[in-house]
């Protein structure tokens, strides 16, 4: 193992007895050992901890291996840096991730994407208080802006880009926050003029504040979605089986990822679907925003 702060543990997951739900096809419900690694290991750069980590996907390393055969051993990592180190070094195979986190490891590492978790309402917003004089972008100059955490696609990196392609340098023009989990608090509580952050902070704002009214003054374009990677050092026997396997089973997977609660109230909710169709050129939207907000990869 090349990174001390990633740790292991297998999901010993039972399948006998279990009926398979989907359309057969040359790889679905087969054993893929002869082409995979078995077990193949899967990280999440989102979730530390063994314990959340089988709370989150014991279900799906369930359905994974009712229809590949192949068990899915989950890693638990530190932070996102573990994550690229995991796959560098070949300790992971598949590492489930944010736009962000794909541009980062691209840089790095050799990876494709196996699937993602599409997100019709992801994409970045800034909210104001509805009695508010700020009508656009441009009229945050001078003002106080709370942000997400540093690295947050949605929460940080897009907004960033928002005010720079407004006009405003980040640097001088206005004052940003990052203000984390606190970000709905400051806004409510008047500590900053507005906040840049994910369509859907308005569900926390209104549930912090149900009697109050706030507007929407500026909103990206969709993103793309949560990628899975995979390492490009797997065969490629082995990633079109999986690749092909997954697809045919696309709704079973599905159905079993979003069977635990963490996973039905951030995908199910927000009216997500399982998609096989993202290259690596369609995260050139995330480099872009990098670029434009001054933001090094």
């Amino acid at each position: 193992m090349h990174n001390s702060n990633v740790y292991k543990s297998a999901l010993s997951v039972a399948i006998a007895g279990i009926a398979a739900v989907a359309a057969p096809s040359a790889f679905a419900n087969d054993d893929l050992s002869n082409v995979c690694p078995n077990p193949i290991r899967m990280a999440d750069t989102g979730i530390e901890g063994m314990g959340p980590l089988e709370d989150a996907f014991g279900p799906f390393a369930e359905a994974f291996e009712e229809t590949t055969g192949l068990a899915l051993e989950m890693f638990s990592l530190s932070n996102r840096t573990a994550a690229g180190t995991a796959l560098q070094y070949d300790d992971v195979e598949l590492v489930f991730a944010g736009p962000s986190e794909f541009v980062l490891f691209d840089r790095e590492s050799d990876i494709e994407i196996l699937f993602a978790i599409e997100r019709p309402h992801y994409g970045s917003s800034f909210f104001v208080p509805a009695d508010s004089d700020i009508e656009t972008l441009e009229d945050l100059e001078g003002r106080r802006v709370a942000l997400k955490d540093v690295g947050s696609t949605s929460g940080h990196i897009f907004p960033s880009q928002m005010l720079v392609d407004a006009g405003l340098d980040i640097q001088r023009d206005l004052e940003i926050i990052m203000a984390g989990d606190a970000r709905i608090a400051a806004l409510v509580n008047g500590d900053v003029d507005a906040m840049g952050g994910g369509n859907r902070d308005i569900d926390e704002i209104q549930a912090m504040d149900p009697d109050g009214e706030y507007r929407v003054i500026a909103k990206s374009d969709v993103l793309p979605g949560d990628p899975v990677i995979m390492r490009g050092s797997l065969d490629d026997a082995c990633k079109t089986a999986l690749s092909e396997t997954l697809k045919t089973n696309a709704d079973t997977l599905w159905n079993a990822l979003i069977a635990t609660d963490r996973n039905e109230d951030k995908f199910l909710n927000r009216d997500s679907s399982l998609g096989f169709d993202r290259t690596n050129a369609d995260y050139d939207v995330v480099r872009r925003a990098y670029e434009a907000a001054g933001i090094d990869l």
